[in-house]
C-alpha cells in the first residue's frame, strides 16, 4: 500500500511542477512580446528625428576635395533615416558657389531649402533670389539645382533683372554659373534704360537672343 501512495504523491507533484512551468513561460512570453513592441515604437520614432540639429551655421562644403560652397543658415537639420535622406534648411539659407580660384560664381538666398545628398539635388523654395557673377538677378518661388547634371531649372514664374531690362516668363533652364539660360515661356521684356527705344512697360513680340539669354516667341 505504501508504494502506491508514493506514486500518487509523485504524480501530483509532477503535475503541479508542469503547471507552474507553463504559467512562468506564459508570463515570460507576454513580457517579451511587450518589450518587442516598445522597441518597435522607439525605432519608428528615431526614423522621424534628425540625426543632426545645428543652429547658427556657417560652413564650407567641398566637392571632389575642392571647396565649392559656403552655407549660412539659422538651422541645419540632417535626416539620415528618411527615404531619400536629406538636409533641411527650413529657417532660410544663404549659399555661395565658388569657382576653382574661389571667385563667387553665384549667390543664392531662399526662405526654405532641401538638399538630397545621394542625388546631389537642391530644392529651393519661397523668395528664391540668385545673383550671378555678371550681376544679373533671378527671382522665383521654386528652383532646382542638379549638381550631377550641372543644371539649374524651374517650371515656375521667374523674373530676371539685367542692367538694361527685366525679363519675365514661366519655366527656366540654366548652367550652374547662371550665365547661359533659357526661358521656356517668356512673357515680356521691360526696358529700364532711359535711352532705350522701347518704353519701360512695353512687351516685345519679336524673339530676342543675346550672349546670355535666349527667349523665343514672346507673346504680348
Amino acid at each position: 500500500m505504501l508504494p502506491k501512495r508514493s506514486n500518487v504523491l509523485f504524480c501530483r507533484s509532477l503535475s503541479i511542477t508542469i503547471a507552474c512551468g507553463a504559467v512562468v513561460m506564459l508570463l515570460l512570453f507576454s513580457a517579451c512580446s511587450g518589450r518587442h513592441k516598445d522597441m518597435g515604437d522607439a525605432i519608428t520614432e528615431r526614423d522621424s528625428l534628425p540625426v543632426m540639429d545645428t543652429k547658427g551655421v556657417m560652413t564650407l562644403i567641398s566637392d571632389s576635395g575642392v571647396t565649392r560652397y559656403r552655407i549660412n543658415t539659422e538651422e541645419w537639420l540632417v535626416f539620415d533615416r528618411k527615404n531619400p535622406p536629406y538636409w533641411a534648411f527650413e529657417k532660410g539659407v544663404y549659399l555661395e558657389k565658388f569657382d576653382s580660384v574661389f571667385n563667387v560664381e553665384a549667390s543664392v538666398k531662399a526662405d526654405t531649402a532641401y538638399y538630397y545628398e545621394k542625388q546631389k539635388l537642391w530644392k529651393l523654395m519661397s523668395n528664391v533670389d540668385i545673383q550671378n557673377l555678371k550681376g544679373e538677378r533671378f527671382e522665383t518661388d521654386l528652383l532646382y539645382w542638379d549638381q550631377n547634371k550641372h543644371t539649374i531649372y524651374s517650371d515656375q514664374f521667374i523674373r530676371i533683372e539685367q542692367p538694361d531690362r527685366i525679363i519675365t516668363g514661366h519655366g527656366f533652364d540654366s548652367n550652374e554659373q547662371m550665365t547661359i539660360y533659357t526661358i521656356r515661356k517668356p512673357e515680356g521684356i521691360f526696358y529700364v534704360d532711359d535711352d532705350a527705344t522701347a518704353p519701360a512697360d512695353s512687351l516685345q513680340t519679336d524673339s530676342v537672343q543675346t550672349g546670355s539669354v535666349r527667349t523665343d516667341s514672346i507673346k504680348p
